[in-house]
């Protein structure tokens, strides 16, 4: 049964070959890709509703019937994927015009509603809340502009976040205890996370109860120090309104942030000490409902320390300490056994791998090794003694989905070995929802035991891809290429009329940035429409994954420490040199393009490499490592007062004059993330220099580009425009090549 799905990827593949009419490069028909069908949700595949994991063997989906306008919260079987019962309607809810987020308590007999949402960064938000009786159906308001609540573990209470404050509230009571009073807007935060966690250390909610609902371990940010960065947002009133917000740039003050403990019963806050330490990335319980573990870093990043926080004494010992030359990642991979000893992913050796220690800090053993990386880890399920991971085994562009014992043995591919896999399990781990898809197979979910037999395919795209047939589609070519004495992975996107003999311009696509990845072989976002358009036209796309990319171990992810985008950019220009010896690259036409840590290397490519780049299109960039935030530049770069060349050499900013080809320079002013401020000071910069070039400042969007309508339509349009006027019109005729 588990080879089922292999055999359905294969046949999509084999149908996908029999429906080629031009080359061996072409997959399938003969209609052109328009920009509106790329932005009007044309190619948008199925996807599985989000679903929870519940316990024992369920699921939760938040569905609603466009029919009746009834929305629900439903619970299913794994093992069968039949819904069981409907935990809320909105039928029953007298008091709620509408819901949109739901979230259990630990025995599944409350639910807590949340509607009204207002955003505040990338993932935080606040709105209203309800507590939901799943016996009784009956609400209560849990109350207004709050953020994060959250049951104690035994349902007595919920703790929340509102005006930077921590507050509990009795349900059966509805009383409500205010736990911190100092919490102010832009000075003291109280249990949610300040801008920089938030955006760099991924995580909002910054309080967490212990086991049995006796204490409330919190953070504290006190922001009076951080320098403060203000937007305008013009909107649509007469006046623009101004967002003000503490943002720390590399080398400058970051929020003092400190450990407190809430005792429940006396109502007394202790404050923990934890020694010398920059920053607190993870609080987490232990299974000990008195032992909190608490994650400290040093601000250069490569010094972690898990502390042991007693709860009724407030004393703290060490657990573990790891050091790095350079830097090392947070993750959630913490996870307590039913002994208190605990798994830990580590690159300690070379690779990400999972290790196992007791309580006292001691390693008992390494479950994973060997020169590949585990790239998520799922869960150890204790009655079967077996660990569930995700790796690149089978290759780095590719990932399967794994089990281990705990002793390291009887490993198991519970997946397909090529692709990409990736796993949903069930809470008890008995069942997990695979998802699977290649550069060729849009996402295909099914049903698996957790010992690899597939059950059932759930969803498939078949009708994408039959939808797809009829379009003129170029395959990526996967290989590698030689540069600067590494292998990097690469892919290639050829028109699907391609004649070796002529001549083609070139448009290289990259990110770029420290662990990530571009060369997956896997089903891609709307790049990958915009990509198959332009090769429509006539133009050759490529992706190359260069140094400082993810998933080749850690020697090859850090090499760009302490100088970051230097050998990334050398790798991007000596990669287009060697391309442009083919044959069929007109090396007189090659342009380079990127978001966000992208943009700046499609910057500095252009800038750096103006013997091979003609031409360059960069998407709300960083041009100078100065305006970033501390925690995400200071991990590859420490300070720029430590390391001001690190900065400077490889920030385009400060080197405008070596621009000679055609740029283009995207940026949202809205951008809380790479302030709109990057793109003015390279403006600035260019126009001292007496350099022509071409930008789209786009008002109050923000780091994505995306809000309001036709808003992406119309940069792609212009991104699109900039491509034609200077790859394609600029060919010489012998190499025009009609899509």
């Amino acid at each position: 049964m588990k080879n089922l799905l292999f055999l359905t990827a294969i046949l999509f593949f084999l149908s996908c070959k029999q429906n080629s009419e031009t080359s061996n490069n072409s997959l399938t028909g003969n209609k052109q890709i328009t920009l509106e069908e790329i932005w009007d949700g044309s190619f948008s595949s199925q996807r599985m509703n989000s679903l929870n994991a519940m316990n024992g063997d369920f699921y939760a989906v938040l569905n609603y019937d466009e029919e009746t306008k009834i929305k629900t919260v439903d619970k299913y079987s794994y093992q069968t994927l039949k819904k069981v019962a409907t935990i809320v309607s909105s039928t029953d809810l007298k008091d709620i015009e509408n819901f949109s987020s739901y979230s259990f308590n630990n025995d599944e007999t409350k639910v807590i509603l949340g509607t009204n949402f207002e955003k505040i960064y990338r993932r935080s938000y606040k709105g209203t809340f309800y507590a939901f009786d799943v016996a009784t159906k009956k609400t209560s308001l849990i109350d207004k502009d709050i953020q994060e609540p959250v049951f104690s573990p035994d349902n007595k209470n919920v703790a929340y976040a509102k005006n930077n404050n921590i507050f509990i509230k009795n349900i059966a009571s509805n009383r409500v205890t205010q736990v911190t009073f100092d919490g102010k807007i832009n000075n003291i935060i109280n249990g949610i996370t300040d801008w920089v966690y938030e955006e760099e250390f991924g995580f909002v909610r910054a309080f967490e109860w212990n086991k049995t609902g006796t204490h409330l371990a919190f953070l504290r940010f006190d922001e009076s120090k951080v320098p403060t960065f203000s937007m305008d947002i013009v909107g649509k009133e007469l006046y623009p309104e101004q967002q003000v917000f503490k943002y720390p740039k590399a080398g400058e003050k970051n929020a003092e942030v400190t450990l407190h403990m809430y005792a429940v019963s006396s109502k007394r806050t202790t404050k923990i000490r934890l020694g010398d330490y920059e920053y607190i990335p993870r609080i987490k319980w232990s299974n000990d409902a008195n032992t909190l573990v608490a994650t400290t870093l040093n601000r250069h990043q490569n010094n972690l320390k898990l502390h042991k926080v007693s709860a009724t004494t407030a004393n703290t010992s060490l657990l573990l300490n790891e050091t790095d030359k350079a830097y090392i990642d947070i993750t959630d991979n913490l996870t307590f056994l039913a002994d208190n000893s605990f798994i830990w992913t580590s690159e300690a050796d070379g690779f990400n791998h999972i290790y196992h220690y007791d309580f006292k800090g001691k390693l008992i053993n390494q479950i994973t090794k060997g020169n590949w990386e585990v790239t998520n880890y799922y869960g150890f399920n204790n009655s079967k003694n077996t660990i569930y991971y995700q790796s690149v085994e089978n290759g780095s562009t590719n990932r399967g989905v794994y089990s281990i014992d705990l002793k390291g043995n009887n490993k198991k591919l519970l997946s397909n070995a090529v692709g990409q896999n990736s796993a949903a399990f069930s809470t008890s781990l008995n069942y997990f929802i695979n998802t699977f898809s290649s550069a060729e197979i849009p996402p295909i979910y099914s049903l698996f035991t957790a010992e690899g037999n597939m059950l059932k395919v759930v969803k498939d795209n078949v009708a994408l891809k039959e939808k797809l047939s009829t379009y003129k589609m170029s395959s990526k070519e996967f290989s590698t290429i030689n540069i600067n004495g590494n292998d990097l992975n690469m892919w290639m996107l050829k028109p699907a009329n391609f004649n070796a003999n002529k001549k083609y311009p070139m448009l290289m696509f990259q990110y770029s940035g420290p662990g990530s990845q571009q060369v997956g072989n896997k089903w891609n976002n709307t790049n990958d429409y915009w990509h198959n358009m332009l090769a429509q036209q006539g133009i050759i796309v490529v992706c190359v994954d260069g140094r400082g990319t993810g998933f080749k171990g850690a020697d090859f992810k850090k090499s760009t420490y302490l100088n970051l985008v230097k050998y990334e950019t050398e790798d991007q220009i000596s990669a287009a040199k060697k391309l442009a010896e083919r044959s069929y690259i007109d090396e007189n036409n090659i342009g380079i393009w990127g978001w966000s840590f992208g943009g700046h290397m499609s910057t500095n490519s252009l800038l750096k490499g103006s013997d091979v780049f003609t031409t360059a299109i960069a998407v709300a960039p960083v041009t100078s490592w100065r305006f970033y935030d501390s925690v995400y530049t200071e991990r590859f770069l420490r300070t720029p007062q430590e390391n001001p060349a690190g900065y400077d050499d490889n920030s385009p900013v400060n080197y405008p004059e070596k621009l000679k080809g055609n740029y283009l320079l995207v940026h949202g002013t809205g951008d809380d993330n790479v302030h709109v401020q990057n793109s003015y000071r390279m403006i600035n910069s260019l126009i001292e220099a007496n350099k022509q070039f071409d930008m789209f400042i786009v008002p109050d969007r923000t780091h994505g580009i995306y809000k309001g309508k036709n808003m992406r339509l119309n940069l792609y349009t212009k991104m699109t425009n900039f491509v034609e006027t200077h790859l394609i019109n600029k060919s010489n005729t012998s190499t025009k090549i009609k899509g």
